[in-house]
C-alpha cells in the first residue's frame, strides 16, 4: 500500500481535526461532509481495503467500531442514531485507499444513501 493522506494524518505531516485517538485508532472529521457530523475513523495500521483484512485482524476492527459507538455515545447522538459505513474498491465508493469507518450523523438517513 503506498503513502495515503491518512498515513500522513497519522504522522501528523497534514493537519486534521482529531476528535479521538487511541493506540489502534485515529478518528478525525471528514473534510467533505456528507451530514452535520461526518467522521472517519481508521486503524493506525494500515490496511488498503476490507478485502485485504485477515483473520487476525478482526480484533481491530472491533476496535474501529467499538470507537465510533463510543463516540456516538459522548457526542449525544447514539440514541437519535446514526450510520456506519466501511466502503470497498471503486466501485463500493473508496477513494482513501486505507480503510476507514464513516460515522455520519446528525440529520435523518435515506435509503439508498444520499
Amino acid at each position: 500500500m503506498g503513502d495515503t493522506i491518512f498515513a500522513k494524518i497519522i504522522r501528523r505531516e497534514i493537519p486534521a481535526d482529531i476528535v479521538y485517538e487511541d493506540d489502534d485508532v485515529l478518528a478525525f472529521r471528514d473534510v467533505n461532509a456528507q451530514a452535520p457530523t461526518h467522521i472517519l475513523f481508521i486503524p493506525r495500521r494500515p490496511i488498503a481495503t476490507l478485502n485485504d483484512l485477515e483473520d487476525g485482524d478482526a480484533t481491530l476492527i472491533g476496535k474501529l467500531v467499538l470507537a465510533a459507538t463510543r463516540y456516538a455515545r459522548s457526542e449525544g447522538f447514539a440514541e437519535d442514531g446514526y450510520r456506519c459505513v466501511i466502503n470497498c474498491n471503486g466501485h463500493g465508493g473508496q477513494s482513501v485507499y486505507h480503510l476507514h469507518l464513516h460515522l455520519l450523523a446528525g440529520r435523518q438517513m435515506t435509503w439508498p444513501p444520499g
